[in-house]
């Protein structure tokens, strides 16, 4: 059974920082790429950082430089460490990964979300 359980969200001040945490079971973790997104009230979920299972990152524009995805294949953990937070990142943040079955239908798993909140 694939389970994220996601941690290390909170309240915290524009400017300051926050490191999230996503950690995995039931997978092989060191060969799965893991995913970061958030959603905000109202608004769709949106992919704010990718790691690939060799440990390279994609960002989206609006977080680029201010956030970090890595990973600790040993401790089957993700990590997004935000930088100059904004109260535009308020949200909850989930991580994903997905698996294919040897047919190739692939199936996607969600953590429960870790709420951020940025304000003042």
């Amino acid at each position: 059974q694939v389970q994220l359980v996601e941690s290390g969200g909170g309240l915290v001040q524009p400017g300051g920082s926050l490191r999230l945490s996503c950690a995995a079971s039931g997978i092989i973790f060191r060969v799965n790429a893991m995913e970061w997104y958030r959603q905000a009230p109202g608004k769709e979920r949106e992919l704010v950082a990718a790691i690939t299972s060799g440990g390279k990152t994609d960002y989206p524009d609006s977080v680029k430089g201010r956030f970090t995805a890595s990973r600790d294949d040993v401790k089957n953990t993700v990590y997004l460490q935000m930088n100059s937070l904004k109260p535009e990142d308020t949200a909850v943040y989930l991580c994903k990964t997905w698996i294919f079955t040897p047919s190739r239908t692939r199936y996607d798993y969600w953590g429960q979300g870790t709420q951020v909140t940025v304000s003042s």
